[in-house]
């Protein structure tokens, strides 16, 4: 089973992105994508119909506060989409665009120093264009980067992430089927390893997470919960306030869940509805039920995993509740 020519296109796509202006990425943009292009991106820009309507939304603003942009990649990999019976191809890309923060951006005042957005973006790709698109980047990050503190506590570490301890995230060349579908099982073992814990409590947290992770697991998560190093400090400083400070999870589901290699990943459109019972994240307990969109990316190492790259619409969990930031910073 080849990918190579939707990574072809991506890649292209990528490319020609790389020499955009505020002015061109618009006709840019639809040169490989389809005419009712389906575009979903983080709070404020939302989901969005077409290239004109994507540019304008966060390209032309991105590109128009950002200069010199460069497409710092760690994973590249492809697959078929779990979800809908394996019948889509989807391709993922991971990593931050960097440029020189030169001109406001979402009320956010300029640093005039690197900045590094990070990312994660699912294509869709259908009769050689790009028919859909989720791209989740760490917009709290790049305030935290532009000296703003959005989320006044905080549980992990927040820094620029790297990609993989191995080097091996860019799968230009198509990896072994069969890697693939041993990475995808053992990601799906692990979701039902936190659908059990959820309902019956047969484990211990160390236990639970033991049966499919390495102890040494890193879990890289979005600024605002930050990142975390083994499994004892991932309960410490993620799982226990997650699970403690968030009542009612209910599971919606995802759009596109695949893997190829030692690489796997998901997204949903949200994810997660839960209801804020406690401090979390800086804020008090509003009560109120919010959705979390959410990016999971993953690195096997063997049967187990061992890294965990994850985004969150934090912004829009937030202003779901009331807590509208982009305001309070403007």
């Amino acid at each position: 089973m080849s990918f190579q020519a939707e990574k072809a296109l991506v890649r292209a796509h990528y490319g020609a992105l790389s020499k955009a202006t505020p002015e061109t990425v618009a006709q840019v943009l639809a040169e490989r994508t389809s005419a009712d292009w389906h575009w979903r991106g983080m709070h404020p820009f939302h989901e969005q119909h077409g290239a004109k309507a994507v540019a304008e939304s966060f390209w032309q603003p991105f590109l128009t506060a950002m200069s010199r942009v460069q497409r710092r990649e760690d994973i590249f990999f492809a697959g078929r989409n779990e979800i809908d019976g394996f019948k889509s191809v989807w391709v993922v890309s991971m990593g931050h665009l960097m440029g020189l923060f030169d001109t406001p951006f979402l009320g956010i005042a300029p640093s005039r120093k690197i900045t590094m957005l990070r990312y994660a973006e699912f294509n869709r790709v259908e009769n050689g264009v790009i028919v859909e698109t989720a791209l989740f980047c760490d917009l709290i990050h790049l305030m935290h980067q532009a000296g703003l503190r959005p989320i006044p506590a905080q549980t992990a570490q927040h820094l620029v992430q790297p990609g993989p301890m191995t080097h091996d995230g860019l799968l230009r060349a198509d990896a072994a089927l069969d890697d693939g579908v041993q990475t995808l099982a053992l990601i799906n073992r692990m979701i039902g390893d936190i659908d059990e814990a959820n309902t019956v409590a047969k484990y211990t947290p160390q236990e639970e997470l033991a049966q499919c992770w390495h102890d040494d697991m890193i879990w890289w998560g979005p600024d605002g919960i930050g990142a975390t190093y083994t499994i004892d400090r991932y309960i410490e400083q993620h799982q226990r306030p997650f699970r403690t400070k968030l009542e009612g999870r209910n599971f919606n589901g995802h759009v596109s869940r695949l893997a190829e290699g030692n690489y796997g990943g998901f997204f949903g459109w949200p994810n997660l509805t839960l209801t804020v019972s406690g401090d979390y994240m800086g804020h008090p307990a509003s009560g109120q039920s919010a959705d979390m969109r959410v990016v999971d990316i993953y690195r096997r190492d063997g049967d187990k995993l061992a890294e965990n790259w994850i985004f969150i619409d934090i912004l829009h969990f937030l202003n779901m509740q009331g807590h509208d930031v982009l305001a309070r910073i403007g």
